[in-house]
């Protein structure tokens, strides 16, 4: 559970200081394990806050550990989870360091998405919540506290619209996180064309309530689409092919932990979680990516199931931190973003638009396949002997190449193809990209296998991997795995019933969110 220098490390007092861009502006001691800081980053342009809570006998140790990231949902802060979700208690036994940043924006339905905002001059100021609660708070978290600061030793969860984040962030950055988790969460904005319509009412809504223009956020379905399809966790969810994947959901009925009177609300917003859920699955089936399902029936919006939810996942999280499995060695990533370094590979891509789906497939010492438009700059990791000479064949065209003095070779890709055309609901479309094979021969790797995994972590599955069925494991409140739907089919089991109810939730969303906007 601890890493294998913990003995080289001595004890040191909890303390927070300013790094990786972030700056303290308050630390205060709530009890021996918890602690609230406010910090503050250009990223964002004013503080916020985040909950942190240590193990017991932090102090006094000299152990590193591993960490989890847990996000609360809409409206939330970041003491949503110790006040209401149990998490002190959940984790008082654990060798483990829980961290919980504010949602972002103050107000009952306002937040920020946990993504970077398409327009930064908002009232809010910058809002780039990716790169301050990934790019920043992580090698902050890393610098200030003895944690475990690998893959191996991380993990993400998050309820609700934090769901949402937890699952965006893994996906966007699948190198950073072992394991990612989502409780009742908002899991799908694109993949499905009918839960895309609801989602983007949601996103408009919750943009609107904020008291800024309802596109300022993922940007707008007509100018912006690639952007949506680039920030959908169902979207991208070969990218967390490596990670071990928890869902929780239940279907919006009154259950046996729900108060009296049951709360409407949140018995709406759990069926649009539970569709959303159970579209994520279904792609999982159709790509043959293990996941962890627990669809537990009768259950609503609330933080009795997702404290719950929180005791199982870190039943099964725990295990993972004190063995970490193999990391892979091969990588397949997906992204719209121009450019990008995930699992040490680098790639840059010249196109005429600034954001495309673009991939890069079954990535190894041995080569790769890259997709898309224009041409790309790919730099590999640090995976050859350096100045050794690589037979590098890119298309058939066949160059020797020179290893850079820190290993990596340097590759132009010539990828031809036409500008995309992003399609809401169909990330499997048609596509005008073009594609190039580049195979890699003739060159001394520099490291063992073992240090090479270490040092790229790729990741991507054989094709005997990817044919395989996916190991959907039961829950402990009772799991429920479905078949593969038909592409763009509605991922429900009530059928006409559900989409009804998905229409009237989208109407119920408006109309509660003009009238949260009228009392403002």
């Amino acid at each position: 559970m601890v890493s294998p220098a913990a003995a080289l490390a001595a004890p040191t007092p909890v303390s927070f200081a300013d790094a990786a861009g972030i700056k303290v502006v308050s630390a205060h001691r709530i009890d021996s394990r918890q602690f609230d800081v406010a910090l503050l980053s250009a990223a964002l342009g004013r503080p916020v806050h985040v909950r942190i809570l240590v193990p017991k006998g932090y102090a006094a140790a000299s152990a590193r550990y591993p960490v989890l990231y847990l996000y609360t949902g809409t409206g939330g802060t970041a003491g949503d989870w110790v006040d209401s979700g149990q998490a002190e208690q959940t984790t008082a036994s654990l060798p483990l360091i829980t961290v919980m940043p504010d949602v972002g924006l103050p107000g009952q339905l306002a937040s920020s998405l946990f993504v970077n905002w398409v327009d930064s001059t908002t009232s809010w100021g910058p809002s780039q919540w990716e790169t301050f609660q990934v790019d920043q708070l992580i090698p902050w978290m890393d610098a200030n506290l003895r944690t475990v600061a690998a893959r191996s030793g991380r993990a993400i969860a998050g309820l609700s619209q934090g769901g949402y984040g937890a699952m965006v962030a893994a996906a966007r950055h699948p190198d950073l996180f072992t394991s990612a988790a989502g409780l009742s969460g908002l899991l799908d904005i694109d993949y499905n064309p009918v839960i895309a319509a609801a989602a983007t009412a949601f996103v408009a809504g919750i943009t609107v309530a904020n008291g800024v223009q309802p596109d300022a956020i993922m940007g707008s379905r007509l100018t912006h689409q690639a952007n949506w399809v680039g920030h959908d966790p169902t979207d991208l969810l070969e990218n967390m092919r490596p990670m071990s994947l928890w869902l929780f959901t239940g279907n919006g009925l009154p259950g046996p932990l729900d108060p009296t009177p049951i709360n409407p609300e949140g018995s709406a917003i759990e069926v649009l979680a539970h569709a959303m859920t159970t579209s994520m699955e279904q792609r999982a089936v159709q790509l043959g990516i293990p996941i962890h399902l627990d669809d537990y029936g009768a259950g609503t919006h609330s933080f009795p199931y997702w404290a719950r939810d929180l005791r199982e996942y870190l039943q099964g999280l725990m295990p993972r931190f004190q063995v970490p499995p193999p990391e892979p060695t091969r990588i397949t990533y997906l992204s719209v973003d121009p450019s990008w370094t995930r699992w040490g590979w680098s790639v840059s891509f010249q196109r005429s638009q600034a954001q495309e789906l673009g991939s890069i497939t079954g990535a190894s010492a041995a080569g790769f396949t890259l997709r898309g438009t224009g041409a790309a700059s790919v730099v590999t990791p640090p995976l050859y002997r350096p100045g050794s000479t690589a037979a590098v064949a890119i298309a058939g065209a066949t160059q020797e190449l020179t290893v850079d003095p820190a290993g990596r070779l340097h590759l132009e890709v010539p990828l031809g193809g036409s500008p995309i055309r992003s399609v809401i609901g169909d990330p499997d479309a048609p596509s005008t990209a073009g594609s190039a094979t580049v195979t890699i021969r003739g060159v001394s790797q520099g490291l063992s296998t073992a240090d090479a995994g270490s040092a790229a972590s790729p990741s991507a599955a054989s094709p005997a991997q990817r044919s395989a069925a996916p190991a959907l494991v039961a829950g402990a409140n009772g799991a429920r795995t479905a078949a593969p739907a038909p592409r763009g089919s509605l991922p429900l089991t009530g059928g006409r019933t559900e989409w009804a109810v998905l229409a009237a939730l989208a109407l119920g969303l408006a109309l509660t969110l003009r009238r949260q906007v009228r009392r403002a």
